[in-house]
């Protein structure tokens, strides 16, 4: 029996790495290096029509993407489950080491899931394409037409040092320095202000976890009725997690990965009053069962890049459900064609209980690869776009601009703990900490 001629079968994968500004932003494992690292994937069809995806930029993540994607031409861009097949079969016999894109935070997800997402997303939107209808209409449809996000605050120096300087006499870059509670309540004035943020997140795990709780009590008293939340990346002990938990109790919506491990979390869920919340201590399927019988967790940060794509979010969507988990979103450094994945899978997903994360103010806004400023931000929300696909045009002249970036930059792999070591020689990334 001959076989059915591919609907949209796919002549070319591109995979370009790209690179653009990171501002110096303090975390658990070190600090943010100069140049944000990442990857765009195009799907081409015998149509002439083209998919995008979006990824990580690590040399080994975009290696494997390459590899993957070159045993995709001559399927059929329809054909999900057989490309997620396609892609098991080539890292079957994969001997590459590394190339997780998140700096040892979040290393539990699994090559397949973080090489298939972008591959996965490239195929819907060139569906949503050749369909004429948006990526949500693929996804069974949409319950919200614009998606809250939270101001995602960072402690910060004033910018990289470079030259011989320090971060104590770095050349500030325009965001300001965040190094106390009151740097970081102007912080959130300047992100409230700018783009109307409803809810406010603090990246901890970098200084006294009392310093920390001062710096959200202080976001309290100056934005009182706004969600508050604290992710210290698991950098302390459980006994600090209770103490800190039980002081912030009636000032946090929820706490982030406090401690590391499903036992340690569950302990510290027993004994403070606010939801905690994951995106390290369950980031893949088989992290579930445990996490739900230890009683783990209240709230799941998905991610498509790390979960394997878009369907795959779903189905996370609905283990949550099933289990009385709330769903909300994890972020990374990102560009356009990530944001407009994340705005499609949280108006297809019903049960969005939370603003979620975006990086995406501390990106430059000129530093992008898709056409004109199709994001705007109203009241701390992004409208979900309703053209075909993705809703997204690739600029191939930004692309080249950061493809050039990064060849330039001589970075090949996200790696905060190096960086930091720069400037503070005996930094250990070791968790927990405090």
């Amino acid at each position: 029996m001959m076989q059915d001629q591919p609907a949209a079968a796919i002549t070319e994968v591109r995979v370009t790495p790209v690179a653009f500004a990171d501002p110096p932003l303090l975390n658990a494992v070190g600090v943010h290096e100069p140049w944000a690292l990442r990857s765009i994937v195009e799907l081409v069809t015998d149509s002439g029509e083209y998919g995008l995806g979006e990824s990580y930029g690590d040399a080994v993540h975009v290696q494997r993407l390459r590899k993957v994607g070159a045993e995709l031409v001559g399927l059929d861009a329809f054909d999900i489950a057989r490309l997620r097949i396609a892609a098991t079969e080539t890292l079957a016999h994969d001997t590459l080491t590394g190339g997780h894109g998140t700096s040892g935070m979040v290393t539990g997800t699994t090559d397949l899931d973080r090489v298939f997402a972008p591959l996965e997303v490239a195929a819907l939107d060139v569906q949503g394409k050749l369909l004429n209808v948006p990526v949500t209409t693929l996804l069974g449809g949409r319950h919200r037409e614009s998606i809250p996000f939270s101001g995602y605050l960072f402690y910060k120096w004033a910018g990289h040092p470079g030259d011989g300087r320090t971060p104590d006499t770095a050349e500030a870059d325009g965001f300001g320095t965040a190094l106390d509670p009151e740097g970081i309540v102007a912080q959130a004035e300047w992100m409230v202000e700018r783009y109307g943020f409803t809810a406010l997140k603090l990246k901890g795990g970098v200084f006294d976890p009392h310093q920390e709780a001062s710096a959200i009590e202080a976001l309290a008293a100056r934005f009182p009725g706004i969600p508050l939340r604290l992710d210290p990346n698991a950098a302390w002990t459980v006994e600090t997690s209770i103490e800190i938990g039980r002081r912030l109790g009636g000032t946090l919506e929820y706490l982030e990965d406090p401690t590391a491990g499903f036992a340690g979390m569950a302990e510290v869920r027993g004994q403070v009053p606010m939801p905690l919340a994951t995106n390290m201590c369950v980031v893949a399927f088989d992290h579930l069962p445990p996490a739900v019988a230890a009683g783990s967790i209240d709230i799941v940060l998905s991610d498509h890049h790390f979960w394997g794509g878009l369907r795959r979010s779903q189905e996370l969507a609905g283990i949550a459900d099933t289990f009385g988990l709330g769903l909300s979103m994890h972020s990374n450094s990102h560009l356009g064609v990530s944001l407009a994945a994340m705005l499609h899978f949280a108006a297809a997903a019903r049960n969005i209980d939370y603003a979620c994360d975006t990086h995406w103010p501390w990106k430059q806004s000129d530093d992008d690869v898709v056409e004109g400023s199709p994001f705007t931000f109203a009241g701390g929300s992004i409208a979900v776009p309703s053209a075909p696909g993705l809703g997204v045009t690739l600029d191939r002249d930004r692309l080249a601009r950061l493809n050039r970036a990064y060849e330039d930059c001589g970075l090949t792999a996200r790696d905060d703990t190096t960086y930091m070591r720069r400037f503070q020689p005996a930094f250990s990334p070791s968790i927990p900490r405090f």
